[in-house]
């Protein structure tokens, strides 16, 4: 009974949180017509405006490890110029979204359940940081680098995004930074420290067998 009475919840506020897409500061060009049909699609009806892949969401066991499910344009081609987005972000105990960026868009966090804890650094260095519980709101200015971790040690936590673009892109710090062709003499000048500590940063981001 609890379950059902959470997974009521959870619908509840994922169908407010659409309700505050347009507080993200929008990032795609206007278009010039009510829709975009991509060119290998030639009938469409009401199915076209539908996306089901969140439903996986409520159905599936939680993760084990932090999972962002996302409703983009790469996933919902109805979204084409209509610049907006959608994800949830799953943390389960003592996880964390890792640095990163979305270079097209504003993000605007709504924590459905648990605790997080969030930041970002604008362009003078400057950190600001937030303790947010459930039916809180969070916004990461568009393009500044931000994270959000759930420090509980016990508990899971549960979050949605609204981004203002139909693709506002993710660029993920540490994988852009060490997992790319930059070479590690460059990396480890830049970071003051020596090749071998760079070579191992590497290893530990690499994708495990």
């Amino acid at each position: 009974m609890a379950l059902m009475t959470f997974k009521h919840e959870l619908i509840f506020t994922l169908v407010i949180s659409f309700a505050i897409f347009h507080m993200v500061i929008a990032g795609d060009p206007d278009i010039l017509s009510d829709f975009i049909v991509p060119p290998n699609i030639t009938f469409i009806n009401s199915n076209f405006f539908t996306f089901t892949g969140m439903r996986i969401v409520l159905r599936a066991p939680p993760p084990t490890a932090f999972k962002v499910s996302k409703a983009s344009i790469a996933e919902f081609p109805a979204l084409t110029g209509q610049s907006v987005s959608f994800a949830v972000l799953q943390f389960p105990a003592g996880s964390v979204n890792p640095p990163h960026t979305h270079p097209r868009s504003a993000e605007l966090l709504f924590l459905l359940d648990g605790s997080l804890q969030v930041g970002f650094v604008d362009t003078t260095n400057k950190l600001f940081t937030q303790t947010l519980h459930a039916g809180d709101l969070f916004v990461f200015p568009k393009g500044l680098v931000h994270y959000q971790y759930n420090s509980d040690l016990n508990l899971p936590a549960i979050a949605v995004s609204a981004f203002g673009s139909a693709n506002a892109g993710t660029v993920s710090v540490p994988n852009t930074v060490f997992n790319t062709s930059i070479d590690d003499g460059i990396l480890a000048k830049s970071f003051k420290t020596d090749i071998a500590t760079i070579q191992k940063i590497q290893a530990g981001l690499a994708p495990k067998a």
